[in-house]
């Protein structure tokens, strides 16, 4: 996508949407989010989605997803103390790996405050090599991307 198709990005155009809250020391000394602070949602958003889709136990599983790689594109500001929206969307559903696309908005906007990308990598427990994506996490995946 070109940066003008990212800024026009809406909540319609994310499989699923999570309401959060951001807290005080969210902020950082020039009075916005930390950018830290953008990731940590982005992990969160991610990891709720996938454990209310019914990957049971991502704590005691074999495999594990493990962030590959990550980035932001910050279009606006966000401050404490606001509500926002997390949204999630598969961008891509590899063999091993899926690449997510986050959107970040003010919960009382609709234009796009941040643009992520997140590629999670499945991976042995205890060998930690590659391993294809857990059939119940691709399943739960292939059906969100169906549905859109």
């Amino acid at each position: 996508m070109t940066a003008d198709a990212d800024r026009s990005l809406t909540r319609d155009h994310f499989d699923q949407v999570t309401r959060v809250t951001t807290r005080w020391s969210d902020n950082d000394m020039y009075g916005h989010l930390n950018n830290a602070v953008y990731y940590e949602l982005f992990d969160s958003a991610i990891n709720a989605w996938l454990i209310t889709l019914g990957e049971a136990e991502p704590m005691g599983s074999s495999t594990l997803g493990v962030v590959a790689e990550s980035g932001c594109r910050f279009f606006r500001e966000l401050e404490y103390p606001r509500p926002l929206d997390v949204a999630v969307r598969v961008e891509r559903l590899g063999r091993s790996s899926i690449t997510y696309a986050l959107g970040l908005f003010d919960a009382e906007a609709s234009e796009i405050a941040a643009l992520g990308r997140w590629v999670h990598v499945y991976i042995d427990r205890e060998s930690r090599s590659a391993v294809p994506i857990p059939p119940v996490v691709r399943e739960l995946l292939e059906q969100a991307v169906a549905a859109r």
